[in-house]
């Protein structure tokens, strides 16, 4: 029996109009009142992904900041988190100095989202997800060992490797720095443990690299039909595309698992 569905936001429940796909919304909201649970697992900070959350009306957790914390959403109660080691913000502030031109940096810290630039590329990402970027004026003044993660926006990205941290390419233009161990699946794993589910029970679906860890931890894995291929080359099923309503192929194989 499936009780989780764990579900991707961006390009796998919600579409190109930032709203949720109608099938796969609808079918979600069946799938609760079937009586199983819904977990949002999301690149996106909690003023971001709180809509959707109270659109299907979850009361539970939801996976945010590509699995560095983990919140209950109604509540506000943080129930996971990790932070970029000092020396690793250290080392991207560094980075900033050199960066191409065309790649700007978005830091995220004591539940704000922090840019120094005001430029098309980081008001688009602004709008899409419904938050607001603050000029920190120096970026040097937060305090080191507060930052969830950072972004790059833009093109062309560069290669990473800085100790304590993870990347992961969340959209073609977005390349994000995590702490180390902060994945969708780790925090699903906790999360799981934490209370009383068994992984076999959960199903999971997404669409690019950075939802590989949790579709692989995942009893059930699916990719969405026009997600990145290596999604879909490591899942235990391809759904539909996500206009297509993917979420909702997924609730179909689940709640059939009911029966």
């Amino acid at each position: 029996m499936i009780r989780w569905i764990v579900t991707d936001l961006d390009g796998t429940l919600v579409g190109r109009d930032l709203a949720m796909v109608p099938a796969g919304r609808d079918a979600l909201r069946r799938f609760l009142a079937a009586g199983g649970e819904v977990v949002i697992a999301t690149g996106r900070m909690e003023q971001s992904a709180l809509r959707y959350y109270e659109e299907l009306g979850l009361t539970g957790a939801a996976i945010l900041y590509n699995g560095a914390r983990t919140v209950d959403l109604g509540t506000g109660t943080v129930l996971r988190s990790r932070h970029l080691p000092p020396d690793a913000w250290k080392a991207l502030l560094d980075l900033f100095g050199r960066l191409p031109e065309g790649v700007y940096p978005v830091a995220f810290s004591g539940g704000e989202a922090l840019a120094v630039h005001d430029v098309p590329e980081l008001r688009d990402y602004a709008r899409r997800d419904g938050i607001t970027l603050r000029d920190p004026g120096d970026w040097s003044a937060l305090p080191p060992g507060e930052v969830i993660k950072c972004m790059l926006i833009g093109d062309p990205l560069p290669d990473l490797d800085i100790p304590g941290t993870i990347t992961v390419r969340s959209e073609a233009t977005y390349l994000e720095v995590l702490p180390e161990g902060a994945t969708k699946g780790a925090a699903l794993r906790e999360l799981a443990a934490s209370r009383g589910v068994p992984l076999e029970q959960i199903a999971a679906v997404g669409d690019n690299p950075n939802d590989i860890d949790m579709i692989t931890t995942a009893g059930l894995g699916a990719a969405v039909g026009d997600g990145h291929p290596q999604v879909r080359a490591v899942a235990d099923i391809v759904v539909g595309a996500c206009a297509d309503g993917a979420v909702a192929d997924v609730v179909k194989l689940a709640l059939g698992s009911y029966t």
